[in-house]
């Protein structure tokens, strides 16, 4: 199973490394991920595994959006089937 996570938000040094950071400390690994600066501000999109989390996936979506908060960021993680349901035709 995999999850789409995005970040949104005003440049900064460290966007990546503390997502990533967090990303593995619920042992959801990263399998593809793009991202670009506009101007002055960032927006990435991530794929990740979540078969092998070790807590609840709404766990890792609360502490996804508070690692935002405090960054000053819109981070979101939605599982695959959501994702996919609503770009279903």
């Amino acid at each position: 199973m995999k999850a789409v996570v995005t970040v949104i938000g005003k440049d900064s040094v460290g966007i990546i490394a503390e997502v990533s950071a967090e990303c593995a400390k619920h042992n959801a690994n990263i399998v593809d991920i793009t991202q670009s600066v506009l101007k002055d501000y960032f927006a990435m999109i991530m794929l990740v595994e979540i078969h092998n989390m070790k807590t609840e996936f709404s766990s890792f979506q609360r502490e996804l959006s508070l690692l935002g908060e405090r960054r000053g960021l819109d981070v979101r993680a939605m599982h695959e089937d959501i994702f996919n349901s609503m770009h279903r035709i």
